[in-house]
């Protein structure tokens, strides 16, 4: 069962990434970082206001909002998964797998955002992949 929750934490770890790179576009980093992480609140609204960054709120975009408000409940369902993960199985096997994050984001720059795929970037995919799966065992 552990690797199902550690699986669905890496797909979802993929995801906000994804959705933030959306989401930051034109939007301060660290304005985003406060929307997106409401668990660390307090924290990432100081940065904000020590940054004078709350000037950029009414320009922000529908867009923009729906897309960190996505990324930051994709983060969520990640920690959820990720410590669902560790209570039901071994962190050195939980913790390789959460890391195909990195594997899916990859992909899933290349599918959604248009980035490129280089061959040693694919390559590195395999690796890690390859790496996870091994360690998982």
């Amino acid at each position: 069962m552990w690797l199902i929750y550690a699986l669905l934490s890496a797909v979802f770890a993929a995801a906000t990434s994804i959705l933030a790179k959306i989401g930051i576009d034109g939007v301060s980093s660290n304005l985003a970082t406060a929307i997106r992480t409401c668990v660390v609140v307090v924290m990432a609204w100081a940065i904000v206001l020590a940054t004078r960054a709350q000037g950029g709120i009414p320009d922000i975009t529908a867009r923009s909002w729906l897309f960190l408000i996505l990324s930051g409940l994709a983060t969520g369902a990640s920690w959820l998964c990720y410590y669902k993960a560790l209570q039901a199985g071994e962190a050195s096997k939980v913790a390789p797998v959460d890391k195909l994050s990195v594997v899916i984001t990859v992909v899933m720059a290349f599918v959604f955002l248009h980035e490129r795929l280089t061959v040693k970037s694919a390559f590195g995919c395999v690796l890690l992949g390859a790496g996870a799966v091994l360690m998982a065992m």
